[in-house]
């Protein structure tokens, strides 16, 4: 059996990527320098995939191996599991009056490290 990309899962798992990243269709359009956000939309709505090229893109982007941005029914063989960081953004106050900017601190944990929220 030919291994298959399922676009509309993909296109779930980039909405809920970019929502996790704080980033917008308008944030994507212009990063992949499109001329309208309807492709954008077109993806996140399972209609269409992105091209090799915008896939590869917005693997950088969003900080992901292409294998996980995408979902599809191949398992990856043993040999190609292999543990990757995790990004964790930190939000703290910035001065003594208690205001909260939008300061953050990038830090990487590793998947054997587990963080309780």
């Amino acid at each position: 059996m030919v291994p298959t990309i399922d676009k509309r899962k993909t296109g779930q798992h980039i909405r809920a990527l970019l929502k996790k990243q704080g980033l917008t269709v308008q944030d994507v359009r212009a990063y992949l320098s499109l001329g309208c956000v309807q492709s954008v939309y077109h993806w996140l709505d399972g209609k269409s995939l992105p091209t090799l090229d915008n896939l590869y893109a917005l693997s950088s982007l969003l900080q992901m191996p292409l294998d996980e941005l995408v979902i599809g029914d191949r398992q990856l063989r043993s040999s190609e599991k292999r543990e990757r960081p995790v990004n964790i953004w930190i939000t703290f106050p910035v001065d003594d009056r208690q205001e909260t900017s939008i300061v953050q601190r990038h830090c990487q944990f590793y998947r054997e490290i587990s963080l309780q929220v």
